[in-house]
């Protein structure tokens, strides 16, 4: 069938690719209809690597996806044809020590859509496991399913910062996944979450939300800002999700004694890391890859209105347009947060 395919560095195009079409007894045979695009699969595409994954080979792209079950498995007994489905994209090995432990995300043999080398879900039809695909609820359309990848890192920062009901929050990064954690941390319970960025048309964005301070630090002192709206005190979470590694000059600054910073944008080289400035503070310091068990929590918050994602798609193309979407997304203005790709 016709995907998208990432040749290699700047090379992108439509044509056959051998994929497959026949759900085995535990998958499900699904129609694509949305699929985001993804700071990763740009990545991918402009610089053929994010850390040790390396496109070596032709690859289709698209991790963030939605459709409509087309043939289910003899065992699957929880979806059937015609079901709105999301599908979570990481494939573990289940029996490993890691999945065993309840932390699929760090089996070294997960399969992960669009990450070298396996194919992404750009392409009209794609297999997948039951068991990581998700019915959506009659109110929770396509394109808000197509947002639910993205929402789940947001949510596994916010698990892993064990935030307590009433405390402050501060999100470095206004992008998709800024914003995503921004409003994972106050569902989980944040009365104040500032949002820190330079770009004032993310900002904006982010200001579409009442529940979110933005602050461009462009204009303003952060961290000076953070600490008056706190008595001095400081913020109990940072989270740092903007991958800049001038955000690690000043991380720990905005967090007050005894709180936490997670670390979810991915940095392109090795940041300096202030250890005295964390021990000063004794500091708990967690990290995020991806996220587990998170999807179903998700899907129940975008259906029960807590968290709207829908001002977030900003642009859409039709599948044919992919590769003009992928062209747009790479220079994309800075007040355009998602662009997905949306099949007839």
């Amino acid at each position: 069938m016709k995907a998208l395919v990432l040749e290699k560095i700047g090379d992108i195009r439509l044509r056959d690719v051998d994929m497959p079409t026949k759900p085995g007894p535990d998958d499900v045979l699904i129609a694509m209809k949305n699929v985001g695009i993804c700071g990763s699969d740009v990545h991918f595409y402009e610089h053929g690597n994010i850390g040790p994954f390396v496109v070596k080979a032709p690859m289709v792209l698209g991790h963030e996806g939605s459709g409509v079950v087309l043939a289910v498995g003899a065992n699957v007994k929880t979806l059937s044809v015609g079901d709105k489905v999301c599908m979570e994209p990481g494939i573990p090995d289940w029996t490993s020590r890691a999945s065993r432990g309840g932390l699929y995300n760090l089996d070294p043999a997960v399969r992960f859509w669009a990450t070298p080398p396996v194919h992404g879900c750009l392409a009209p039809e794609v297999v997948h496991p039951a068991n990581l695909t998700f019915k959506l609820p009659d109110n929770v359309s396509l394109a808000e399913g197509a947002m639910v990848e993205p929402l789940a890192v947001g949510m596994q920062a916010a698990t892993k910062a064990r935030i307590a009901p009433g405390a402050a929050a501060v999100v470095i990064g206004s992008g998709t996944i800024g914003i995503m954690t921004a409003l994972s941390a106050v569902a989980a319970g944040c009365s104040d979450v500032f949002v820190v960025d330079l770009q004032q048309e993310k900002l904006d964005v982010a200001a579409k939300y009442p529940s979110l301070t933005p602050i461009n630090l462009a204009k303003e002192n952060p961290v000076e800002r953070v600490k008056a709206a706190t008595g001095g005190w400081g913020a109990d979470v940072v989270f740092e999700a903007s991958g800049s590694m001038k955000a690690y000059d000043t991380l720990f600054d905005y967090a007050c004694p005894g709180g936490c910073a997670v670390l979810v944008g991915m940095p392109a080289k090795p940041v300096a890391y202030d250890v005295v400035a964390a021990q000063a503070k004794e500091l708990r310091v967690e990290h995020v890859f991806r996220y587990a068990n998170i999807y179903d929590r998700a899907i129940n918050l975008l259906a029960s209105g807590k968290i709207d994602v829908k001002p977030l798609i900003s642009k859409t193309y039709s599948f044919d347009q992919a590769v003009e979407a992928f062209e747009f997304a790479a220079k994309a203005p800075a007040d355009i947060i998602k662009t997905q790709i949306v099949f007839d």
